[in-house]
């Protein structure tokens, strides 16, 4: 009998959810409602933030923060090579210039010392960004913005749950993004939500997220009778739905238990890896990693084969992957925008070829971890020079 094909990630739903949006289907309100309030209450409460904004996507927290600033032409903001392209896309689209610093070799997050160095008069803001949900080294990165007056916004799309020297993340920059996509470790489908303990920068934001309404369109029609609204200042269609708060409450919920099996799993893969043709980054001290990923580095320089042609075997052998991430300067249109960045960035530019993901979700067996391990160890065996 042929083993079932193992995904790279399958998301963590049960009759609870499917409840959850039966009811808000039934209420009678399924976009911004009350629902979407109380997840943001929620997420305040699991954070310890003080003020939360549920979004249609991390990357619309990412536009909003970035226009707060309401950067100028020749504005920089520093931010790391390996990430999602939607951390770049904003700085561009919010007209300024994007800088890329180098990661640390071991953690694969961005590195202190590049970070520094990156920093020029015409820098407003970093976006540090948390792989895989290890959260990075945020202290330095702190008294670094400290020094220079500059704004700093977590990402922290694959880091609901983390934490760093003892504080959750979602309460240590000026604003945190978290993404609530298909693939994270609770999710709403698409979602996301903004957090700061900045008061005056979430009465900016929020009305910023639906059109730039003063009045939230449910509170509009509730019971409490029609209110007009006026616009101060233009937004965007960036709201949450009640739909999506739904599910994002149920699965808030279960975070911590999702949390923990995740770290089961990562913890039998680092037992039971053992091949010397891949190495497992490191983490630093003193954090919670909620595990998000499962990053394997492939020693390609002891290879017959690419990363890329591994991806394709293990396909062949029932096992999903993926590639976190092709670093922001392999992208043609950012080796236009930014033609010396690679110079720059030894570091990712090495470690592009070698990222695997293998791999991870809550209901992961150690059976289907024992033939993800014997599959890959003896492909990289039989594929050693």
């Amino acid at each position: 009998m042929s083993r079932a094909y193992i995904p790279f990630h399958r998301y963590s739903f049960n009759h609870l959810e499917e409840e959850a949006v039966i009811r808000t289907l039934r209420s009678g309100w399924i976009t911004r409602g009350p629902q979407v309030e109380i997840f943001e209450k929620a997420i305040c409460e699991y954070t310890q933030a003080q003020h939360a904004l549920g979004l249609n996507s991390c990357t619309a927290g990412l536009h909003l923060a970035l226009l707060s600033l309401d950067l100028q032409p020749g504005d920089e903001v520093i931010t790391t090579p390996l990430t999602f392209v939607a951390t770049v896309n904003m700085i561009v689209r919010c007209g300024a210039t994007p800088v890329l610093a180098d990661i640390d070799p071991n953690t694969l997050n961005i590195s202190i010392e590049a970070l520094e160095k990156a920093i020029t008069p015409k820098t407003r803001a970093i976006i540090p960004v948390h792989l895989g949900g290890q959260p990075c080294d945020m202290k330095p990165i702190m008294d670094l913005a400290k020094t220079h007056h500059l704004f700093v916004i977590e990402d922290a799309a694959h880091a609901i749950g983390a934490e760093y020297q003892g504080q959750r993340i979602g309460t240590i920059a000026d604003v945190t993004v978290f993404s609530f996509y298909a693939n994270k470790n609770i999710t709403t489908g698409e979602g996301g939500m903004l957090t700061t303990q900045n008061a005056e920068l979430m009465e900016r934001l929020r009305p910023l997220a639906l059109h730039g309404l003063s009045k939230d369109a449910w509170k509009r029609f509730s019971e409490g009778g029609y209110q007009h609204y006026l616009v101060e200042e233009p937004g965007f269609k960036y709201n949450m739905t009640d739909i999506q708060a739904a599910l994002g409450n149920v699965q808030l919920a279960k975070c911590d238990d999702l949390i923990a099996a995740r770290s089961k799993a990562v913890n039998y893969y680092q037992t039971h890896l053992k091949s010397p043709l891949l190495r497992i980054p490191s983490e630093i001290p003193q954090i919670r990693n909620p595990y998000h990923l499962f990053m394997i580095l492939l020693q390609t320089e002891e290879l017959k084969i690419s990363r890329d042609e591994l991806i394709g075997l293990l396909h062949q052998k029932g096992i999903g992957t993926a590639v976190h991430y092709i670093p922001i300067h392999f992208h043609p249109f950012y080796q236009r925008l930014l033609p010396e960045a690679k110079a720059h960035l030894p570091i990712a530019t090495d470690i592009a070829q070698k990222t695997l993901s293998l791999p991870l979700f809550p209901a992961l067996t150690e059976s289907e971890q024992d033939y993800i391990i014997d599959t890959l160890e003896a492909l990289l065996s039989s594929n050693k020079k």
